[in-house]
């Protein structure tokens, strides 16, 4: 695929004005979001599976909760997990200014693998991880309890700036990424899909428990 189709992809749908600032304060504050080829795929994914319960790990400022909002039921629930008050506190302006009443997120701040053990096994209908790349495993078990049958875990970063498909580039990142992929592939339970928008988005249906 070309670099003009990549580039048609990524737009295909575009950012309105306020997925655009809410961009810009990440980008602010040294919290890129997801690319919005891959903040569309997410928005896909929550109406796909008609989700109502949701995890965003790495809430950021905001951009990639309120596509994963925008594609949830009406009486959806988004809970977000961040070790940072002050990305929580921009989010939550992202989704005022979106029009979400205030009880559609629950905004959680700490370590995701503090936070996440507190959470309802199999009550969940999506998990998106967003946060620390070497924990990338863990919050993948975690997922696997979280979720219902039928439902889907993605990760944001997928390709990581094209080292995870380059076996030489070894940094910590790039080795957790790659072993997130092999242990998706490789569990029966999962249907995986790897998606190129973006940084890539890798994706998986869990089949069963």
């Amino acid at each position: 695929m070309n670099t003009a189709s990549l580039a048609h992809a990524e737009d295909f749908v575009p950012e309105d004005d306020v997925l655009r600032n809410a961009r810009q304060r990440g980008e602010e504050v040294g919290a890129p979001p997801i690319l919005p080829g891959g903040g569309a795929a997410l928005c896909f994914l929550a109406t796909a599976v008609n989700a109502r319960s949701v995890v965003e790990i790495g809430t950021g400022c905001g951009v990639s909760g309120l596509w994963l909002l925008r594609g949830m039921r009406s009486d959806g629930t988004l809970t977000s997990v961040d070790v940072e008050p002050e990305h929580q506190r921009l989010a939550r302006q992202t989704f005022s200014e979106a029009g979400f009443a205030s009880g559609r997120t629950r905004l959680i701040v700490g370590r995701a693998l503090d936070v996440l053990p507190r959470l309802a096994d199999g009550g969940y209908d999506l998990v998106f991880c967003d946060a620390a790349k070497q924990e990338y495993g863990d919050y993948l078990s975690e997922a696997l309890r979280l979720l219902r049958p039928g439902g889907i875990v993605a990760f944001d970063n997928a390709l990581w700036h094209d080292k995870v498909a380059d076996p030489t580039q070894r940094d910590p990142e790039s080795v957790a990424i790659r072993e997130v992929g092999r242990l998706i592939k490789n569990d029966e339970r999962l249907r995986p899909l790897m998606l190129p928008l973006g940084d890539g988005l890798l994706a998986a249906v869990k089949l069963t428990n």
